[in-house]
């Protein structure tokens, strides 16, 4: 027996884009402390080992020798840092927060039928699953009574987002 896959897209919830619009004001600030942060380490490595040069050229002293410091080499160490700084943050911007702006502004999230595959109760932390058979989840954690409502094979429809995949809910 094939199962036929079935999704659409609808408006998202008020408080479902009043979700998202706070998580991605709270990502985006993260990001930005980060990039802050490796950037001013950016300048500073390359301070650190012209300062380290120093140290050790002026231990030879030798009044002919020539500025142990080079701003030439210091910047030089500066672009290489920067760069890789970008494209690090460039990649992680494109694998998660494009994916959750996108989110808020096509505000659509999508609904897929989905069937009950498995049933997993959890006594280690008193949660119930049901494992499903969609492609874009694996699993979802569901209340105590609808655990024990539903069974194998009963159909459940779950919401995501579109494109960040964030788990909304369930019905």
């Amino acid at each position: 027996m094939s199962l036929q896959l079935i999704r659409y897209n609808e408006p998202l919830a008020a408080e479902e884009l009043d979700f998202l619009q706070k998580k991605e004001a709270r990502e985006m600030k993260q990001f930005y402390k980060v990039v802050r942060i490796i950037m001013i380490i950016c300048f500073i490595i390359p301070f650190g080992v012209a300062g380290y040069r120093a140290a050790d050229d002026i231990q030879n002293v030798d009044p002919n020798a020539p500025n142990p410091f080079s701003f030439v080499a210091y910047f030089t160490g500066v672009a290489g840092l920067l760069s890789l700084l970008a494209i690090g943050a460039g990649v992680a911007y494109y694998k998660t927060l494009r994916k959750l702006h996108a989110d808020v502004r096509h505000r659509t999230k999508t609904i897929e039928q989905t069937h009950i595959t498995r049933k997993q109760y959890m006594p280690q932390n008193n949660t119930c699953y049901f494992y499903i058979d969609s492609p874009t989840m694996l699993s979802i954690e569901v209340s105590a009574d609808d655990f024990n409502r539903l069974n194998e094979g009963d159909e459940v429809n779950i919401e995501y987002t579109t494109y960040a995949k964030i788990h909304l809910g369930y019905f």
